[in-house]
């Protein structure tokens, strides 16, 4: 490594910000402050596209200020559904604290690496954001040299990029969309898993299931349910029967099913009716039962 790497200002105060982000969002008294989203939005927008533009140019002739600007931005937007993509397949899934900690563990072992690629370079060669020079240039509108018109308008250009993506960032987090109104229904065995459901009956033995319905319908519903073993009505609960589940909720039951009659592969129907439609069932669920004679 070069003996008089100067302090890299730019990589530390990146990496300074990540993990502020991080604790602004992991610790529950301030994840419910406005400036999550202010310091969230440049984890997603910009920090991780300009760690890896920083690991992947360390020279200070590889590119431009802007040009590292806007790549970083393209880089940042890039990278973040890539990230999403790799979490659906993992356990952890797609949630908010596993897609920061991703970027953040992406970003900061990308400063890291430009860290050590600067340290290879000549001091003269290493490529460093003058902020001195920056601050001067915002306070007095002067360059050291002066600017082409085409210079100025590409500056225009991508700064009116970069707030856009911003704003609009902005928006789909402080304004979130509804989503499409859904109910799920479904069925899980004894162990509350969806597995190892009572398939075998002996005549006037009964089984057990766990029925689930999750409202997400953006408003109270009044559901009924039905079972039915080839077409003919079982009793049920009355609990179960009419059911009124606010948005947003979750209801599960344990139901005992006794079934009526002998038979091989006989359908044992789950319906679900909501307030609407009384005649045809809006979720339907069934399985394929045996009920043997008792010996």
């Amino acid at each position: 490594m070069a003996g008089n790497q100067k302090f890299p200002s730019d990589l530390l105060l990146v990496a300074g910000l990540v993990i502020l982000t991080d604790i602004f969002v992991i610790v529950p008294v301030l994840n419910g402050s406005f400036i999550r989203t202010a310091l969230g939005l440049p984890l997603l927008l910009f920090f991780p596209g300009y760690a890896l533009i920083a690991t992947l140019f360390p020279e200070k002739d590889g590119l431009e200020g802007m040009e590292r600007i806007a790549l970083s931005v393209a880089m940042s937007v890039s990278i973040a559904p890539l990230m999403g993509l790799a979490l659906n397949y993992t356990p952890w899934g797609i949630n908010d604290i596993s897609l920061l900690i991703s970027l953040s563990a992406f970003t900061l072992i990308m400063l890291v690496t430009a860290y050590i690629r600067r340290g290879y370079l000549p001091t003269d060669r290493t490529f460093e954001v003058p902020f001195g020079a920056l601050a001067l240039t915002l306070v007095s509108g002067v360059m050291g040299e002066p600017e082409s018109k085409t210079e100025k308008n590409l500056r225009i250009i991508l700064a009116l990029s970069f707030l856009i993506l911003i704003g609009t960032g902005a928006y789909v987090i402080l304004v979130p969309q509804e989503g499409e109104p859904f109910t799920e229904f479904y069925i899980l065995g004894t162990s509350g898993m969806a597995n190892n459901y009572t398939t075998e009956y002996i005549q006037g033995e009964s089984g057990t299931y766990i029925i689930g319905i999750a409202n997400n319908e953006h408003r109270t519903m009044d559901y009924t349910m039905e079972v039915r073993l080839e077409n003919k009505s079982l009793p049920l609960p009355e609990n179960l029967q009419h059911i009124r589940l606010p948005d947003n909720t979750t209801l599960e039951e344990p139901i005992e099913i006794t079934p009526s009659v002998e038979g091989e592969n006989m359908k044992l129907e789950f319906l679900l009716f909501n307030e609407t439609e009384k005649n045809v069932p809006y979720k339907d669920l069934c399985l394929w039962i045996k009920v043997k004679e008792e010996v």
